[in-house]
């Protein structure tokens, strides 16, 4: 699953970063403490989280996550989208919960287990 069904999925908006970019979801984080996403032991996380700030961009480059999800529709800085660019960490708006996302990624993740 790569950024752009990502994007399908949480019927997202692509803010920021590369949608051709095939690094496929390996876990998903839902947290909102960034300190909590540090502590993250999983290879190419995609992070959903409300925090709307360059804070969580930088923590996604330093855990080496492959997407940041925004929820809830939150409003992005213009310093959160530059970020996102110049560390190349697709940035993805979503209009629902926090919840709704989890639950549908998680669906999304047995959908493609079973074929």
């Amino acid at each position: 699953m790569t950024i752009t069904d990502v994007v399908k999925i949480l019927d997202g908006k692509l803010i920021a970063g590369d949608a051709t970019s095939p690094r496929a979801v390996g876990a998903v984080v839902a947290n909102d403490l960034m300190s909590d996403v540090l502590l993250s032991d999983y290879d190419d996380i995609l992070l959903i989280t409300s925090l709307a700030s360059d804070q969580a961009i930088r923590t996604a480059h330093i855990v080496g996550a492959m997407g940041v999800v925004i929820h809830n529709a939150k409003p992005l800085s213009e310093t959160m989208i530059q970020v996102a660019n110049d560390l190349a960490i697709p940035l993805v708006s979503s209009p629902l919960s926090k919840y709704d996302c989890c639950v549908r990624m998680h669906d999304a993740f047995l959908s493609e287990e079973r074929g």
